[in-house]
């Protein structure tokens, strides 16, 4: 049960009969992705400060062969052998960009005394190597700025890999677009425990690099394992037309909010006849919605923004580049780019409403939706990433919400619940096994999953419906086109045939970012782990101070919810007195409160009341199960 399995002759099926429908390979794909190459590290194989091993493209030396092995979509087999070219790239004169260190890019422009950083990847190890290999060949010089693009954490977690404590203290200028930070609190904070375990289904964090585990994430090859950090801006660029210089480099901005993140923006380098259009526009199709969880993107106004930004800069741009992937030179070819992924996300959006209003549901529209012959023509349109089927979902979503009109589907019972009557209504386990096996022999993986994982949620010490639910997911993964639909159905294969014992430690999600939020965003984060049964009737007033910030804030606990003012406290409040990192410490439980007061980190007269309150704090396990209860 433990052993992945072959291809079957379904899955072999599959793959012929896409690879009779793709686009004809010109190469052109290739000699982009290879032009300006100056130089790597050995299998880009970077370590943290113990030897541990963060980031390792040497793993994914197995994709050298053209051929993609059966046991990998062979779409998505050419989508992983352009991700795996790694190293320092000339963009244009003085403009470079590492890729293949994290599953974004970093990029460097030259400035009149050092290096502006665009999008310091996601932790600071793999940041750090991409900054040491640029300054090996363009020179040992600073850093003299930072771009955050948008608010997700492939664009700003590897920050303290390019800047220190103090550059920070110097003033080193950090822009991001306006909202950066409550969205990336929002997105990687407030929800980061679930995100954060979904991630690992999403990008193939637990799955090994081989033909049948992870290979590529469509996007990049996966993510990155050191050290995430998010470090404020300093300036926020809140309207398109907004010109900076910063160490000589000329920028112009576009903002575009809801697109590919709720907070993001292109940019424009005059001197440079370069465009950087973030990661609204990527070799393939994105996520309007993203598996890992996120807010529903607007397929509308992204594809507004690529069409404002053709009009803005095209008639100046020589090069195209992005956050992912590679560039586009030529102005041509650059504005066909734009208004091809502008029409992809147009076609999604207006398509998936129009069959709404026929009265179709989410998961009909999914089944329904094909892109028109000129679109599907492209590599770059291809569902490497994102798909048409839960791209049209996330439509429909967006404008209809979650419920599909039917009331039989708007209560129905949870998956332990419903899964123990499906059992029923098979006639017990060994009937409904028998069904699902008929599916499997038959290729139908689909259907054998939906089945096998009603008896695996009514009895998951199964073992032998655990083991065919693992299979079914298998070659489904195998077959998958996009990245992440593989790496969910690998890893929830993994995850059904090496059932994990639960931890009495568990690992908790989102720590290194919570440790550098500003005040406010902390206690936010603080509201979402109060445990609302724990606290009842519970009524806490505190008039809590930073020790480290000297702000002061009233915080109360009522009605079961947890507030936070600034600078207005409740006359019978609680004085508390603590740094925000002891604040943190005591919440994570990596620190006791009755060491801390003893140690003068806490001071407080009534050190009860702080008790009760960190008592009613949950401490979130990362490992929750996600294809058992």
């Amino acid at each position: 049960m433990t052993t992945p399995k072959d291809a079957t002759d379904a899955t072999l099926r599959a793959h012929a009969a896409l690879r009779a429908e793709l686009p004809a390979d010109d190469g052109q794909d290739w000699a982009d992705a290879r032009r300006g190459y100056m130089g790597s590290i050995p299998d880009a194989k970077i370590e943290n400060a113990t030897g541990g091993v963060v980031w390792n493209m040497g793993a994914f030396a197995f994709e050298e062969p053209e051929e993609a092995p059966p046991t990998v979509n062979p779409s998505l087999w050419r989508q992983a052998r352009l991700n795996a070219l790694h190293g320092l790239f000339e963009v244009t004169p003085g403009v470079y960009q590492v890729r293949g260190f994290d599953l974004s890019n970093i990029t460097f422009i030259e400035g009149e005394k050092g290096y502006l950083v665009i999008d310091p990847l996601i932790s600071a190890e793999p940041a750090a190597a991409a900054l040491a290999l640029m300054r090996q060949h363009r020179g040992d010089k600073p850093v003299t700025g930072v771009i955050y693009t948008h608010s997700h954490v492939d664009h700003y977690g590897g920050v303290r890999g390019v800047i220190s404590d103090a550059d920070i203290e110097a003033g080193m200028r950090i822009i991001a677009p306006e909202g950066f930070l409550e969205e990336a609190v929002s997105e990687n904070v407030l929800a980061g425990n679930a995100m954060g375990r979904r991630a690992t289904y999403m990008y193939g964090a637990l799955l090994p690099r081989d033909a049948r585990g992870h290979v590529d994430s469509g996007l990049g090859k996966t993510t990155s394992m050191g050290s995430v950090s998010l470090i404020p801006p300093t300036e926020s660029i809140s309207r398109t037309g907004t010109k900076l210089t910063i160490d000589g480099i000329d920028i112009e901005f576009q903002v575009t909010p809801d697109t590919e993140a709720p907070a993001e923006m292109n940019f424009f380098f005059p001197q440079f006849g370069a465009l950087c259009m973030a990661e609204n526009c990527s070799c393939h199709l994105h996520n309007i919605y993203t598996p890992r969880g996120a807010q529903v993107r607007d397929a509308k106004r992204w594809a507004y923004y690529i069409d404002e930004a053709a009009d803005l800069f095209g008639d100046r741009t020589e090069v195209l580049f992005a956050s992912h992937h590679w560039p586009r030179w030529g102005q041509d070819r650059a504005r066909k780019f734009l208004k091809k992924q502008r029409d992809l996300y147009k076609f999604i959006h207006d398509q998936t409403l129009r069959m709404a209003n026929h009265g179709m549901t989410p998961l009909e529209i999914g089944e329904a939706l094909k892109l028109p012959p000129s679109l599907a023509a492209e590599w770059y349109t291809r569902g490497y990433y994102g798909t048409l089927n839960h791209n049209a979902k996330a439509v429909y979503q967006r404008y209809l919400g979650w419920f599909d009109g039917n009331p039989a589907n708007l209560h129905p019972h949870p998956p332990v619940e419903a899964g123990k009557r499906y059992v029923d209504l098979a006639g017990g386990p060994e009937p409904l096994l028998a069904k699902a096996r008929e599916a499997f022999a038959a290729g139908d993986y689909r259907w054998t999953a939906q089945l096998v994982n009603h008896l695996v949620f009514a009895d998951p010490g199964n073992a032998e419906a655990r083991e065919l639910q693992a299979d079914a997911l298998e070659q489904m993964g195998y077959q998958a086109e996009s990245g992440p639909w593989r790496a969910f159905y690998l890893t929830g294969a993994q995850e059904l045939r090496h059932v994990r014992p639960p931890s009495p430690t568990p690992r908790q999600g989102a720590a290194g970012q919570i440790r550098n939020l500003p005040a406010e965003q902390l206690l936010d984060s603080l509201s979402v782990r109060l445990n609302g049964e724990r606290a009842g009737g519970l009524e806490l007033a505190f008039d809590l101070t930073f020790a480290d910030t000297q702000e002061r804030f009233g915080l109360s606990v009522e009605n079961a919810v947890l507030h936070h003012v600034r600078d207005r406290v409740a006359a019978e409040a609680t004085p508390v007195h603590l740094s925000r990192s002891t604040l943190v410490a005591l919440v994570l439980g990596e620190r006791e409160l009755d060491a801390a007061l003893a140690e003068g980190a806490v001071e407080t007269a009534q050190p009860d009341r702080l008790a009760a309150l960190l008592a009613c704090l949950d401490r979130f396990d990362f490992w929750f199960e996600i294809v058992m209860p």
